[in-house]
Order: structure tokens, then C-alpha cells, then sequence
């Protein structure tokens, strides 16, 4: 389980294919605190650490992970949200995230509006998936609050620390983004069906 809270950007420094599993080494100032075994989420993305190098770890993503995640665009260099599981008893300072994307989406809009900036997003509505008017959304990891809900595309509304301590600090119109919908919408929706 984790929060959405983001601890620290990594950065990737291999990127490795064998058969249909992809090996990421990410540098992180956070390597000398993690142990083989452990879950960290990568943009959103739970993934195990399998190998550590002085401050370099490396994950595996499986086919699984790839096909509904935007690993398949992970370059060397680029910055990824990382935050590990949360520590049973500690505050939970965003909204109960699993770690598993449930889709990809693409950025379509984004401005400035008075100190905050405005990010909005389209997704494909026929996976079942749904946002609610001010209801949690994860974003490449970061628990952020949906505005403006619509059938296939919400916004969120993004303090400066946010921008400045994540990767929203570089996102573009049209970069494809990792969303894990709200736990406990997932389930009403379900319910509902």
C-alpha cells in the first residue's frame, strides 16, 4: 500500500529487455535504504527491487506491467515519482493507493491559473474506469483531487511543491501518464454494475 505522497524523483540509468520483462536501474538517493524483496512504486507502478549497486537498484517490470503502463516510453535520463509502501500506524497524508495502474492517459491540457497550475487528462471511458468531481485520482503515483469529472477526461488543480517535487515539473501536452482510479470507486463501481 501507498499513499501518493511522493518521497524523491529517481533517475533511470539502464534500461534492459530479457524475453518480455523489462529491467529498469533507477539512481535514487532513497537506494541505500531499500533491500532486495521490497516494493517501491515507480510512477504509480508497484515494482520489486531485485538487484542494488551502491546507489543504483534495479526493478523488473513483466508483460503484464508494460502492457498497461507507460513503461514502454522510459528512456536513460528520465525522472520517475518513486515512493515506498507506507509504514503500518504512520499518517496517511494522500488516499489509499495499490500501486496497480489501472490504464494510461494522455495529457491534453495544462496552464498556470493564479499559483496553481491546471493539468487535464483524457482517458479511454470503455474500461469501466470513472472519476468523480473532487474524488482521488493517482497520477503517475502523486494522490491528487479530481476537478471538472467528465466521461472520458478530468483535471487537477496542482500546487507549486507539487509541481517542483515530481515529474508534473516537465510533463508536456500529449505525454502519456500511469492512473490508478480511487480504490473505493473501483468498488462501487463494480457493485453498481
Amino acid at each position: 500500500m501507498f499513499t501518493g505522497i511522493i518521497e524523491i524523483l529517481g533517475i533511470v540509468q539502464k534500461i534492459e529487455r530479457e524475453n518480455d520483462n523489462l529491467h529498469i536501474s533507477i539512481k535514487s538517493d532513497i537506494t541505500s535504504e531499500l533491500k532486495i524483496d521490497q516494493s517501491v512504486a515507480h510512477n504509480g507502478i508497484c515494482l520489486t527491487v531485485v538487484a542494488l549497486e551502491n546507489d543504483i537498484y534495479t526493478v523488473t517490470a513483466i508483460q503484464e506491467t508494460l502492457d498497461k503502463t507507460n513503461l514502454y516510453a522510459l528512456k536513460i535520463g528520465d525522472a520517475m515519482n518513486l515512493e515506498r509502501a507506507m509504514k503500518l500506524g504512520n499518517r496517511l497524508d494522500g488516499h489509499i493507493v495499490q500501486g496497480h495502474v489501472d490504464q494510461t492517459a494522455t495529457c491534453i491540457e495544462k496552464k498556470s491559473q493564479n499559483g496553481s497550475h491546471i493539468f487535464t487528462f483524457k482517458y479511454d471511458s470503455n474500461k469501466n474506469n470513472i472519476t468523480i468531481e473532487k474524488g482521488s485520482i493517482t497520477i503517475n503515483g502523486v494522490s491528487l483531487t479530481v476537478v471538472n469529472s467528465e466521461k472520458d477526461s478530468f483535471s487537477v488543480a496542482i500546487i507549486p511543491y507539487t509541481i517542483e517535487n515530481t515529474t508534473f515539473k516537465g510533463m508536456q501536452i500529449n505525454d502519456i501518464v500511469n492512473l490508478e482510479f480511487d480504490v473505493i470507486g473501483k468498488y462501487v463501481a463494480r457493485l453498481m454494475q
